[in-house]
């Protein structure tokens, strides 16, 4: 895939990945800020601006009028929050692209933020807050992070609170966006039937008056383990199945032995002829669903299995994983090469077939442009995956599976955690 990114004068990035094969394409504005950085008074203010800019704009005042405007071009919108970053797409036909570019501007840009607006949608915050609590199987990355990142902002919630949510006035709205949404810290993305030319004439038209700032003053205070933080948390939940996250604290977005460890996460629990999947469904029916995966952020992250037990089996399920994890580490278990094959193929399969829909390849080359020093297409990736040898995989087991980096969560009805510790350690 042939891509450019651009650089304003303002300092507004425009990044443009054509695919003139498609009769579709992705607009998406990134904004590099998410809920850690945040105040914690108002924890969640950017998951609520994401909300507040369907509401009503300069142009479109009302949040029918916007919806209007979308559905007259055919095209699909929404939103998403992480701890990181914050984005706003529309998808749609080519042909009606600048349509796309005029809408989004000025949601993105240009938001009403009515104060009967912001208590109306309070209440709906609130009850998508409740409605994830009642969601283990989501919940618990949550709560892993919580004991995962303890004392950093990393390991608040997304959503915030009800009581922060509860908290939040037009003013905190005002300052936040004064803080974060100014053009170094925005990326415009277009991704599917546009030429680069287009999408960087249409950036300059609908973006180029983007506001620059002199003092770049994110609130992010870089994460570091605390030394007194309980490595076992329970969310203590009267459910007919338990949920938990075993995890290992890791290596933020830029590591350089981030294939290996992907290989490793998916030799572990990729798929369903996985190790774990196969120890711990097949071979023992403790689980319907068993997953291992890595979480980056800039200066840190985690390896991570996710695991849905019977209550009476979580003791064995956990054991299971640990075993896998430091047999690995110690060599007891060993990594044959078809095996090892099978977790290259596996990675690079899932990324080819999510790149056919324009918003995932919109999302592979912005968030790397956000966070990356350098931009990698999808066949660098390929070979990078390529290049991992068995020597590599142990490499990153043995960094990784220590006992000081283990972080457990678990979600189920269980009051004392003593038995659970005793496991990891």
């Amino acid at each position: 895939m042939n891509y450019k990114l651009h650089h304003l004068s303002s300092g507004l990035r425009v990044l443009t990945i054509p695919m003139p094969n498609l009769e579709s394409a992705t607009l998406t504005v990134w904004v590099k800020t998410g809920s850690r950085n945040e105040e914690k008074r108002v924890n969640g203010i950017s998951h609520f601006l994401e909300h507040m800019v369907f509401k009503g704009s300069k142009k479109r005042p009302s949040a029918k009028q916007i919806s209007e405007a979308v559905d007259s071009i055919g095209g699909e919108f929404n939103a998403a929050t992480s701890k990181d970053w914050t984005n706003f797409y529309i998808k749609a036909r080519s042909g009606v692209v600048e349509t796309a570019f005029d809408v989004l501007s000025d949601m993105v840009l240009n938001p009403l933020l009515n104060p009967r607006e912001i208590e109306r949608e309070k209440g709906v915050i609130v009850e998508e807050i409740a409605m994830y609590e009642d969601t283990p199987m989501i919940k618990i990355g949550d709560v892993f992070e919580q004991t995962a990142f303890a004392g950093n902002s990393l390991g608040w919630d997304i959503a915030g609170t009800a009581a922060s949510v509860k908290g939040t006035a037009k003013s905190d709205f005002v300052s936040y966006r004064n803080e974060h949404y100014y053009a170094d810290n925005i990326i415009v993305v277009t991704a599917g039937g546009v030429t680069g030319e287009t999408a960087l004439a249409l950036a300059k038209k609908y973006f180029g008056d983007l506001r620059t700032k002199e003092i770049k003053d994110l609130r992010t205070e870089e994460f570091k383990v605390a030394r007194k933080t309980s490595r076992v948390k329970l969310h203590p939940q009267k459910k007919e199945q338990a949920h938990f996250i075993l995890g290992f604290l890791g290596d933020g977005r830029g590591y350089e032995g981030r294939f290996a460890q992907g290989v490793l996460a998916a030799i572990l629990g990729g798929g369903m002829s996985s190790r774990l999947f196969t120890e711990v469904r097949e071979r023992r029916g403790l689980a319907y669903a068993v997953k291992t995966s890595v979480e980056r952020y800039k200066e840190t992250g985690y390896l991570g299995t996710y695991a849905g037990v019977d209550p009476k089996k979580i003791e064995e399920a956990i054991k299971v994983i640990v075993d896998q994890c430091f047999g690995l580490a110690e060599k007891r278990y060993k990594i044959g090469d078809k095996e090892l094959k099978k977790a290259k193929e596996y990675l690079k399969g899932h990324l080819a077939l999510a790149l056919e829909d324009t918003k995932d390849v919109d999302s592979f080359f912005a968030e790397q442009a956000l966070f990356l020093r350098e931009i990698i297409t999808p066949e660098a990736v390929y070979k990078k995956l390529d290049e991992v040898n068995i020597k590599d995989v142990l490499f990153e087991a043995n960094r990784l599976f220590k006992k000081e980096n283990m972080r457990l969560a678990i979600i189920g009805p269980y009051e004392n955690k003593d038995k659970f510790v005793k496991i990891i350690k």
